[in-house]
């Protein structure tokens, strides 16, 4: 029987990079997953084991790299290791590496911002995804996964399909939750993948804060619009987001009403909203 695909590399390397500027210290914490493709048919097929690079060495060369780059991004630092495996291993034809951060913020005191004190950033993991190969082609994919925001009113849900089976009300004033994982695709490199990262979500957001949403389809499909206007160097933009629900609770057995007051949160089951924006 042929082996028709094969891959192979470490998954969950965590690894801290601890950039020292005079007293400023920066921590940049990633879980990193670099996966390999190349001639290594052999050790599935033939139990010959001696073109494979050991998934052991693997996870060196990521803490070695990091060594050697304290001060990179995460995007730089993941083509970086990227670029690290097919320098030094010729039988690697492709090499992608996956890093999810661990995001520290940098605590306050007294107002200023602490020179080596941080606290952890809760909401959303910024990742990236890195894969180069021999022939010199390379991608660059940015995003962040659960990344939980909300708003309390200015959304509905009306003018849908309706049949014998549906049962939901329209409303044009209701809760709008979700927890959104979103990639985007560079065509090319930005003056700072940084920058450029925070001022996408910081668009999509503002969309979906400032504008009435008739359904998280439409918010989503103009989040990603005005993502693509605002960072010129995007290729593409998708999101997944699923409707985090809040159910009104009925509070007349009780003699009270409830005007859009008191809700019991619930995420099972949730709808499944997914889109892909492109130029």
């Amino acid at each position: 029987m042929p082996l028709i695909s094969n891959v192979y590399g470490k998954g969950r390397v965590r690894v801290l990079r601890l950039f020292k500027d005079g007293e400023r210290q920066e921590v940049r914490e990633l879980t990193v997953q670099p996966m390999l493709t190349g001639d290594f048919s052999a050790a599935f097929t033939d139990a010959d084991n001696s073109k494979v690079v050991s998934t052991d060495t693997v996870k060196n060369v990521v803490n070695i790299v990091a060594r050697e780059s304290l001060n990179l991004g995460n995007e730089e630092f993941a083509l970086a290791v990227a670029r690290r495996f097919l320098d030094r291993y010729p039988q690697v034809e492709t090499a992608t590496v996956t890093a999810h951060e661990t995001k520290w913020r940098r605590h306050e005191v007294g107002g200023k911002p602490h020179l080596h004190s941080f606290t952890l950033d809760g909401n959303g993991r910024p990742f990236v995804e890195a894969r180069m190969a021999r022939d010199g082609s390379s991608s660059v994919t940015s995003g962040v996964s659960d990344y939980m925001f909300m708003k309390s009113t200015e959304s509905g849900w009306s003018g849908y399909t309706k049949d014998p089976y549906t049962t939901i009300r329209e409303t044009d004033d209701r809760i709008c939750a979700t927890s959104m994982e979103a990639r985007w695709t560079w065509r090319k490199a930005p003056a700072s993948y940084e920058a450029a990262n925070a001022r996408i979500l910081e668009t999509m957001l503002e969309v979906f804060a400032t504008t009435y949403s008739a359904s998280v389809q439409d918010s989503l499909y103009r989040m990603g619009e005005a993502a693509l206007a605002a960072v010129p160097e995007l290729e593409q933009v998708s999101a997944a987001c699923p409707n985090k629900h809040y159910l009104l609770v009925n509070l007349a057995p009780f003699g009270l009403d409830n005007p859009n007051a008191v809700f019991t949160p619930t995420d099972e089951p949730h709808g499944q909203i997914e889109c892909v924006v492109g130029r």
